[in-house]
């Protein structure tokens, strides 16, 4: 899952949702991270997430609709096709409209600076100033998106003009999404009422996170 998804599985507290961004940025055990509490439940919660996504079967089903040629980029993109679509049917799946909820979780990142490590912080301050989760709704801005991440990639790459396949087989990636989604949401609030219920989360986070 990407950046919008995770804000929308995460609970809804600043340094949880800080958590749920910067789970793609930090690496190690959970419990041996120098930061507060509620971010380092929210890193755990993003992985326990990607773990269940990666190995779930409509997802798998996504990565496999992803041509040959790109398929080692399945997961980059089906991530961010997701996002896309997520933010197009974001009322399906939240009650407070797009705009609200972006503003809000934008407010909360930009206050946080001194808590991120300096590359996730140059991405999600970019993220914010530039409005990135509410302009996934918008092919076009995707295209941008993944054109510019293929620019960070080795040259040479196939992923330039991904958003192509999701153009040629938008209904099926559709339908896979939208029968995923509320698994997902039922997986990740599943994880949070765990670990807010654990009378120690600190050996919840020890056993149970990935390390990655």
């Amino acid at each position: 899952m990407n950046f919008l998804a995770h804000l929308r599985l995460g609970p809804d507290d600043p340094q949880q949702a800080l958590g749920g961004l910067l789970g793609d940025f930090v690496k190690g055990p959970v419990s041996s991270m120098a930061l507060p509490d509620p971010v380092c439940q929210g890193i755990w919660l993003h992985r326990r997430i990607d773990a269940f996504t990666d190995r779930h079967p409509l997802v798998l089903r996504s990565k496999a609709r992803v041509s040959g040629e790109r398929r080692r980029y399945a997961g980059i993109m089906v991530d961010m096709f997701y996002d896309h679509l997520l933010a197009r049917h974001w009322t399906r799946f939240a009650d407070q409209p797009l705009a609200i909820f972006t503003a809000r979780m934008y407010q909360a990142v930009l206050a946080q600076q001194t808590l991120m490590p300096e590359r996730a912080r140059v991405v999600l301050v970019r993220m914010a100033e530039q409005d990135w989760l509410g302009s996934y709704a918008e092919l076009q801005n995707l295209h941008q998106a993944l054109d510019n991440m293929a620019r960070r990639l080795r040259p040479d790459n196939r992923l330039p003009g991904a958003v192509s396949e999701l153009e040629r087989d938008y209904s099926d990636f559709e339908a896979d999404f939208l029968a995923f989604m509320p698994e997902v949401i039922a997986f990740a609030e599943d994880q949070a009422t765990a670990l807010r219920e654990s009378a120690d989360w600190q050996s919840l986070l020890s056993s149970a996170s990935p390390s990655a």
